[in-house]
């Protein structure tokens, strides 16, 4: 069942403020960080993308409300299919598998069985219709999870090369970043 009040809330046009507001009650108990998920899958695809911009707020600003709905947002991730929400959903993956994530949040993805999302992440990244700004976030994913998948480094480094060439100067950019990050990492 939707979150009638958070629908209503979300219909109109957001600014930056707006959602940090939305994000602050959603860390309340004003509405659920589930509710914010379901939301993000809304037939209208601008009330999906708000959705899921908030919801990426939660996770940055109010983390502990996030994380008992982590493993509810790992298991909705790979449904994700509006592009505008989809950037949001891998930015919050990117940041849930930093090194520098929680400890909770390391644990979450330890525990969590994530070769699927790896093998979904590959697909985007070399898919012509997905966007360069979510493919930037695929990259930090993939690199992130190297640490877990320790396979990944050699196919990810593959991947770069055949896309660099092919993608902006900002992907090249971002390359150029994660492969001083794969170079530390082992």
């Amino acid at each position: 069942m939707l979150n009638q009040t958070l629908l209503e809330t979300i219909k109109t046009t957001l600014q930056k403020s707006k959602v940090e507001k939305l994000a602050a009650i959603a860390s309340t108990d004003g509405f659920s960080v589930k509710d914010l998920i379901d939301l993000s899958f809304y037939h209208d695809q601008q009330i999906g993308f708000r959705a899921a911009w908030i919801l990426e707020n939660v996770f940055v600003n109010h983390q502990q409300k996030f994380l008992p709905h982590a493993l509810y947002f790992l298991e909705q991730f790979p449904k994700q299919n509006n592009l505008s929400a989809l950037r949001h959903y891998v930015k919050i993956l990117a940041l849930m598998t930093k090194r520098n994530a929680s400890i909770e949040m390391k644990n979450i993805i330890a525990d969590y069985d994530t070769d699927h999302l790896v093998e979904l992440v590959f697909a985007w990244l070399i898919d012509e219709k997905i966007p360069v700004a979510i493919k930037s976030h695929c990259l930090n994913i993939l690199a992130n999870l190297n640490v877990k998948h320790n396979w990944i480094k050699e196919e990810l480094l593959q991947t770069m090369d055949f896309l660099v060439d092919k993608e902006s100067i900002g992907f090249f950019a971002k390359v150029k970043q994660i492969r001083k990050q794969l170079a530390v990492s082992s």
